[in-house]
């Protein structure tokens, strides 16, 4: 059998990747935020991936800002707007239910395949989040699936904020498109943030990283034209 030439073997190993660029930034005497769980999380494999990137580890401050305005979306739509729960699509490793001051009355799932989401409980047994945390193993690529959760979801709460973080990338078009028609249809789902490549910017990602993310199932995809006018 072929092993391939990238530590990347499927899109679930990208989690690994930008929990290990948390990891560096918590780590720094100025950092921007701390996750205290990212190193535990990305594990060798994690280094082993950014290492092996060209460029890896200087890459890292696209992520980090990322990581900081999720947080103040997070914050803010939770303190200040009232949200009442918060949807995490491909969560992967994001540890904000446990790093995050957030209310405890707040309702937090994160939706991920399992084997990703049994990995970081296992991770993280022995932490404590701040507010209600749930794990729902769910293959987004599954309409049917995906509109049962959504549905469920959006029955039981009156403002849900969606996050979808560092997903969006690795969609074909037709799958963004049939993900923003499902997260449209619950009346209570009142916010998403998302974040979404130029095309500009996928070409260079692709050609520094392109043949790497191709061989380990987890390329990028998504950056439409239009922009945000996609949706």
């Amino acid at each position: 059998m072929h092993k391939p030439a990238s530590p990347i073997h499927s899109v679930s190993d990208t989690a690994l990747w930008v929990a290990m660029y948390r990891a560096y930034e918590s780590e720094r005497h100025d950092a921007h935020f701390r996750d205290p769980f990212a190193r535990r999380l990305a594990g060798e494999r994690g280094e082993e991936i950014v290492r092996s990137l060209p460029g890896g580890r200087v890459m890292s401050w696209p992520m980090v800002v990322r990581t900081v305005v999720f947080d103040e979306f997070v914050m803010r739509l939770v303190r200040k707007e009232g949200a009442d729960t918060v949807l995490n699509l491909a969560a992967g490793l994001d540890a904000r239910p446990w790093r995050l001051a957030l209310p405890q009355s707040l309702r937090w799932v994160d939706v991920d395949l399992p084997e990703i989401l049994g990995y970081k409980q296992r991770e993280l047994a022995g932490a404590t989040p701040s507010c209600r945390y749930e794990a729902r193993a769910t293959d987004l690529r599954d309409p049917a699936s995906r509109r049962a959760l959504f549905g469920e979801i959006g029955g039981a709460a009156n403002r849900v904020l969606v996050l979808s973080e560092g997903l969006l990338i690795y969609l074909a078009e037709e799958q963004v498109a049939d993900l923003a028609r499902d997260l449209a249809a619950p009346k209570s789902f009142r916010w998403w943030v998302m974040d979404i490549a130029a095309p500009e910017l996928l070409k260079r990602l692709q050609k520094r990283w392109g043949r790497r993310l191709a061989e380990g199932n987890a390329p990028f995809r998504f950056a439409p034209v239009a922009g945000t006018k996609f949706f």
